[in-house]
């Protein structure tokens, strides 16, 4: 029989992936690459490049030891085609095939690339969701709004977590009301597990420190589990040390603790070496036995079958022009603080910082630090969602845009947000500590030590007023624009603009 090709890409890791369910390991061949053409089409971290180089070359490992013929290509191969397709065609030229079993990727553009493929290539579902597409599709259908709360109690209805019955255990299905606590002082969280890294880890690290050093972050030290029993300890060590308090100050942001209680759990559930579901149930089962409250168990649970599997569903309902949507109509180039230079902003610098050194930041720091200060300025949403897509370790188009293009930006109009995620300097120094050691002040509302949340967050209002000023949500607060003496005002969208002048021009602020 004529031998097919069975693509694996580096986030697929998981031997129950769809493709591999569907070929045939006496006849086919199984395809991986470290390939240029997907470490470059964004600036990646170093270290999400090496964490899926090194995870790549030992799933290929254990294929291999699992009888699977393997065709790997590592990125220094001379004969390296720098592609998917390419290596599919390459390969496709070595055994005689001319049919591809591949499993949907994650990112439009390589589900269109392998759709224009010159070979036949046959793409399933990925079924380590949830929620299937027609599922999703199927909810979504007739909603004027899609509001991840209702699809969440279906989730919660289907897989039968954290339900007593047909009624949620506790009697409410959110208890985000819980989760909202400010750090007190001296708040501090365990450390992730750090793994060592073997022989194959150090040769990956050195491939990539030759190919990417000049990309943002930092590659070393390198500490990511790179095989489903590391990505177990990790979750392990969470459910026993972090999730307990997670639920409590999950919100919370807290100077030189990078992680605090959440579970840095994503960037193996999205690579495949941890299955979501199970993870829940390790959740719930911490809640069952009295370790775990249930604020914490449910907010947990609810990023991973409420907001994971939402964010997915919008993603391909939506179609291939949602990440470049632009409702607002930013233009904004993205501020050079972002990619490390200097600011006096203590909440944007240190939040770019742990970014740097982890590739990792959790989804305040991600929504209301980073993004909120992106939104205020008016940056290009393409600008910004390039950048989180290129920083973050656990990054991937499917879940990155929504979150970016839709809850972060409002670039989608409204799919995702009933009203744009903005907030002045209060939110951040009330669930932070980072304005008590700021060149600003969150309390100064104008002048110089202003901080610039307060000063931007008016100026997008006034200038989105047309868009906004009639949403349920936010018409309280125009009317307390309305209420201020006319010269503060005045004085607060001068001083805004001469702030955004400044940041354009490249000025340090």
């Amino acid at each position: 029989m004529t031998p097919r090709l069975v693509l694996v890409l580096g986030d697929q890791l998981s031997p129950g992936m769809a493709a591999l369910k569907a070929a045939d390991k006496t006849r086919d061949v199984v395809v991986m690459a470290e390939v240029r053409g997907e470490t470059d089409y964004v600036p990646h971290h170093p270290k999400k490049i090496a964490f899926l180089f090194a995870a790549m070359r030992k799933f290929a490992k254990r294929l291999e030891g699992d009888g699977w013929r393997v065709a790997y290509a590592r990125l220094d191969d001379p004969e390296n085609a720098g592609s998917v397709a390419g290596e599919l065609l390459r390969r496709a030229q070595e055994v005689g095939a001319d049919e591809v079993l591949a499993t949907e990727p994650g990112e439009w553009r390589l589900i269109q690339a392998l759709e224009d493929h010159p070979l036949t290539v046959r793409q399933l579902e990925d079924d380590r969701f949830i929620a299937s597409h027609r599922e999703f599709g199927a909810w979504a259908e007739g909603r004027k709004a899609l509001r991840m709360e209702y699809f969440y109690r279906q989730m919660r209805r289907k897989t039968g977590l954290l339900m007593g019955g047909a009624q949620p255990e506790g009697g409410q299905w959110n208890f985000d009301h819980d989760n909202r606590k400010a750090p007190p002082k001296g708040l501090a969280g365990p450390v992730p597990p750090r793994f060592e890294p073997d022989e194959t880890v150090k040769e990956v690290l050195d491939l990539v420190e030759d190919a990417f050093g000049n990309n943002f972050g930092d590659l070393r030290p390198f500490w990511f589990a790179t095989e489903p029993e590391q990505a177990i300890q990790a979750l392990d060590h969470f459910i026993e040390n972090a999730l307990p308090s997670f639920g409590d100050y999950q919100d919370a942001m807290v100077t030189g603790q990078d992680f605090l209680f959440h579970a840095v759990l994503s960037v193996y559930i999205n690579a495949g070496l941890l299955d979501p579901l199970e993870v829940c149930r390790r959740a719930e089962a911490a809640y069952r036995t009295g370790d775990v409250p249930l604020n914490a168990a449910e907010g947990f649970i609810r990023q991973i079958i409420g907001w994971r599997e939402y964010v997915r569903g919008v993603y391909f309902l939506e179609g291939p022009d949602y990440p470049t949507r632009n409702t607002l109509g930013h233009t904004r180039k993205l501020p050079a603080a972002y990619w490390g230079a200097d600011t006096r902003m203590r909440c944007l610098k240190t939040c770019v910082g742990a970014t740097r050194r982890e590739a990792y930041a959790h989804h305040i720091q991600r929504l209301m630090v980073t993004g909120n200060f992106a939104l205020l300025a008016g940056v290009d949403p393409t600008e910004v969602h390039e950048w989180y897509l290129s920083v973050y370790a656990d990054a991937y188009e499917w879940v990155e845009a929504p979150n970016t293009v839709g809850m972060s930006q409002f670039a989608d109009g409204g799919v995702i947000a009933s009203k744009p995620y903005v907030s002045s300097g209060n939110y951040i120094a009330k669930m932070s500590d980072y304005c008590k050691t700021c060149s600003y002040s969150a309390k100064v509302k104008t002048g110089p030590d202003a901080c610039p949340f307060n000063l931007l967050y008016w100026h997008f209002l006034i200038r989105h007023k047309d868009r906004f000023s009639g949403n349920p949500r936010m018409a309280q607060i125009y009317r307390t624009w309305e209420r201020m003496d006319a010269d503060k005002r005045e004085t607060v969208l001068a001083e805004a603009d001469a702030f955004l002048a400044r940041m354009e021009a490249g000025d340090l602020v």
